[in-house]
């Protein structure tokens, strides 16, 4: 099941399901009893989007939004893939490496994505991010994927120079608009074993990263128990699970992004998050 959220052509925020290039607008059955997709995922009902048909529509004629718009929270993991601890010259650290995210930083597929006017070291982090379902505190491991709603892309777009201000991520992880999600959320009973999934980054269409799942150092299931150690985690809730090698820092000559280019992170059994970059105004 595929599940997106999206603008209507009159401004109405809905979600449906995704029918290859098109999409049944569940809107018009749903809303007034679960307000978004978060409101449905916590209510446990995204079966009720079987039989919730409000129309069919073209993709191209809605914006779509990032999958859950309003996450409590946005959990990022930092150097997460044995190949991007490598190549920054570290060792797999003993425990997560864990910064946050707001919402107002990420936009949907299709919409452009923003390098602020104070840098030009905008760089690209292709990732799988998890979609909590089922809230949860210290969740065992053996039982953490009961509470995964589903995957989407991410990518956790970084203003490089201000990520290095201090020891801290947040200040280059938070520019409005410098990240993407999306396009849809693709639930787990069509991605049994994530980590058998393949991700890849394009910038112009030119490979700058590329892996397999299996490289990640913390399993997902190892993050859901631990975050949900020092969190609660709660439907909607979005875990950015980190990024491999490839990453336009680490490379030589640096690439970043500028405006003008084209961003994708397509993970297999997903589909592919596109953007373009432009100045902020």
């Amino acid at each position: 099941m595929r599940i997106a959220s999206y603008l209507l052509p009159d401004g109405t925020r809905s979600y449906g399901l995704v029918q290859e290039d098109r999409l049944v607008d569940s809107g018009p059955r749903l809303r007034a009893e679960f307000a978004d997709l978060r409101t449905l995922l916590a209510a446990g009902a995204t079966k009720r989007l079987d039989t919730a048909d409000g129309g069919e529509m073209g993709l191209g004629e809605v914006t779509l939004l990032p999958p859950v718009p309003n996450p409590d929270k946005i959990i990022c993991i930092g150097l997460n893939y044995m190949s991007h601890i490598q190549e920054t010259g570290r060792d797999k650290p003993e425990h997560p490496s864990v910064f946050t995210r707001y919402p107002s930083t990420l936009v949907g597929h299709g919409q452009p994505i923003v390098r602020p006017r104070v840098s030009d070291h905008f760089d690209f982090e292709g990732e799988l991010a998890v979609v909590i379902g089922r809230s949860g505190r210290s969740i065992p491991r053996d039982e953490t994927m009961n509470h995964v709603a589903g995957y989407t892309c991410l990518n956790d777009g970084s203003i490089r120079d201000y990520q290095r201000h201090t020891t801290q991520f947040w200040a280059g992880k938070n520019f409005d608009r410098s990240g993407a999600t999306g396009p849809w959320l693709v639930t787990t009973d069509d991605i049994p074993d994530p980590a058998a999934l393949s991700l890849q980054t394009r910038l112009n269409g030119e490979v700058m990263q590329q892996t397999k799942l299996s490289d990640l150092a913390f399993s997902i299931p190892e993050l859901i128990a631990y975050l949900s150690i020092v969190t609660e985690l709660l439907p909607g809730d979005i875990i950015a699970t980190g990024t491999p090698s490839g990453v336009g820092a680490f490379r030589n000559p640096k690439v970043f992004m500028k405006p003008g280019d084209r961003i994708e992170v397509g993970i297999s059994g997903i589909g592919v998050l596109a953007n373009d970059v432009i100045d902020e105004s």
